[in-house]
């Protein structure tokens, strides 16, 4: 039994690939861990707010300094962290917009990042606190952004695959619904998509 994480950053709602896409790789990783549990997180719906100034002062205070006004603008943030350390694989739905990824998502990550919990620095520079966990990244566009030309566009795979891993998330994988408005390719992304799904 595993505990996943899916987080969805679509604004498309149900019918969004990314999530379609998600969802396809959730049914695989059951069928590999039968009994699983799955806590599904709507970035989207639940509106983080971006960091402001007075919520980042507070990731720099120790819990028992806070006061209670600063207790209540962290509160978001910690329960956040304790979503992800509690789930075993993370399965984050990430749609290509405007070449990245879309704002909810990049909130999710600014409220997830704090040092001295989820990320720290050594003798070696810095190193990652949430470790032993497997991500898949469930990736949707309406070009082809894997190879070619679009190539040098994608800033959503490498970013997730370079942040992650800078909090300790390297075990990584990137499954693609990609050329989904595509002449010629559109027609059979999808499934392509699905059929590449490998649990590891």
């Amino acid at each position: 039994m595993k505990n996943i994480l899916h987080l969805i950053s679509s604004i498309q709602g149900p019918a969004s690939y990314s999530v379609k896409l998600g969802h396809a790789v959730i049914e695989k990783i059951q069928e590999k861990y039968p009994g699983s549990s799955v806590d599904e997180l709507n970035l989207v719906d639940i509106d983080i707010p971006h960091l402001n100034p007075a919520v980042l002062r507070t990731f720099f205070i120790p819990g028992d300094q806070l006061t209670e006004e600063e207790k209540e603008s962290i509160r978001l943030s910690d329960g956040l962290v304790k979503q992800l350390l509690a789930a075993d694989i993370i399965v984050i739905g990430a749609p290509l917009y405007n070449f990245t990824i879309h704002t909810s998502l990049k909130a999710w990550i600014d409220h997830i990042t704090r040092a001295g919990i989820t990320f720290g620095y050594d003798e070696n520079g810095p190193a990652g606190m949430i470790t032993g966990k497997k991500v898949y990244v469930a990736m949707s566009s309406g070009g082809i952004f894997s190879t070619g030309p679009g190539k040098a566009n994608d800033f959503v795979a490498p970013y997730l695959q370079a942040f992650l891993g800078f909090l300790g998330m390297t075990d990584q994988t990137v499954f693609r619904a990609e050329g989904l408005k595509v002449p010629g390719v559109k027609d059979h992304a999808m499934q392509q998509a699905i059929d590449s799904i490998r649990i590891d």
